[in-house]
């Protein structure tokens, strides 16, 4: 099937089509000017069907993937690529050697980004604050509070146990499917969280920090307000000086009893929050990638406070013809290439 070629409009490329904020990304930059081709594992995938033309995808972290979204981006004529999930992450960064400009944080950035573990420790070597923070197979029981127990590596809440007291800490792992030098555990701080969108490109400086209050989160953050908080704002610069992301990332942190900002995790791309960004006057996506592939303008940290996000569903209608071209069917086998070419019926 060939590819269908772009007229005026340039070509970007978005992962993870069935995550909670690709499908409004998706439409956000058709209407920014952009031709929007998606991509991910499973057809159910919402933004598949909303994109100009879609692909399945082998997951992010198997030997397939990087040739598959290397092919996709060289058919596709694409002059950038936004990754949404963690596995994609560093076999993505490659593509800059093939002229692709990735909205992804540096390597080394990212590398850090997805070992909590390391993480936390390069954290508090340059003073930004965090919860104690070890190895199960390393942890002394020194702390009476609750405990958050993850993997070393992943995203969203998957293996995340919450609340967990110190007596029942052996029995989670001997449950547990990871190993004690797989699980990480974290103190849990009883204040206020907030996701916290950085916006920096590669020439280090900070062009705007926007913390949001997360009100419920389930999963992914479902209900936040963006507020100004000038220690969070402080605590969020440091690490781009100290660690040097030069490139779009996301802070989770909560405020411990003394409302001292305690960073959890950092995730090296774009959060799922980045619509509420975007809503209280700082475009990150569309801005950053402007940047990146035509000298756009530098963003200023000017937003509104108090600006709040309810995600919910969102139902799309098109035609039924639309809908099967693009591969779900109720007894066809999925194909490994979707394609579409109808309008979407707003």
């Amino acid at each position: 099937m060939s590819a269908e070629q772009p007229t005026d409009r340039p070509t970007v490329v978005v992962t993870t089509a069935g995550s909670a904020q690709t499908s409004g990304t998706i439409l956000h930059l058709q209407r920014q000017g952009y031709r929007v081709v998606a991509t991910d594992i499973d057809t159910t995938a919402p933004g598949l069907y909303l994109a100009d033309r879609s692909y399945l995808v082998p997951p992010g972290d198997s030997a397939g993937y990087l040739p598959r979204i290397r092919g996709i981006c060289r058919r596709e004529n694409a002059i950038a690529l936004i990754p949404l999930v963690d596995e994609e992450l560093v076999p993505v960064s490659t593509l800059t050697g093939d002229g692709v400009v990735v909205l992804l944080p540096r390597p080394e950035f990212v590398a850090a980004c997805l070992d909590k573990h390391l993480l936390m420790r390069r954290l508090a070597e340059v003073g930004v604050p965090v919860p104690a923070t070890g190895l199960v197979s390393e942890w002394n029981g020194s702390s009476a509070a609750p405990l958050v127990v993850k993997p070393r590596s992943g995203r969203g809440s998957r293996g995340v146990a919450l609340s967990v007291a110190p007596e029942d800490l052996g029995e989670l792992i001997a449950t547990s499917p990871y190993s004690a030098d797989e699980l990480i555990v974290q103190e849990q701080m009883a204040g206020t969280e907030f996701t916290v969108s950085v916006v920096v490109w590669r020439d280090g400086e900070v062009q705007a920090v926007v913390p949001k209050e997360v009100i419920l989160k389930r999963g992914v953050t479902k209900f936040a307000v963006t507020r100004r908080q000038v220690r969070v704002a402080e605590v969020c610069r440091t690490i781009q000086r100290e660690l040097r992301a030069d490139g779009p990332f996301n802070v989770q942190l909560a405020l411990d009893s003394k409302g001292e900002p305690r960073v959890f995790e950092i995730n090296p791309r774009f959060s799922s929050t980045a619509p509420l960004t975007a809503a209280a006057g700082v475009d990150e996506v569309t801005g950053l990638l402007r940047q990146a592939t035509s000298g756009g303008p530098r963003m200023s940290d000017e937003w509104r406070e108090g600006v709040v996000m309810v995600r919910r569903w969102a139902d799309e209608f098109m035609d039924e013809a639309r809908f099967t071209a693009v591969g779900v069917t109720p007894d066809a086998p999925l194909s490994d290439e979707v394609s579409h070419t109808a309008q979407v019926l707003r």
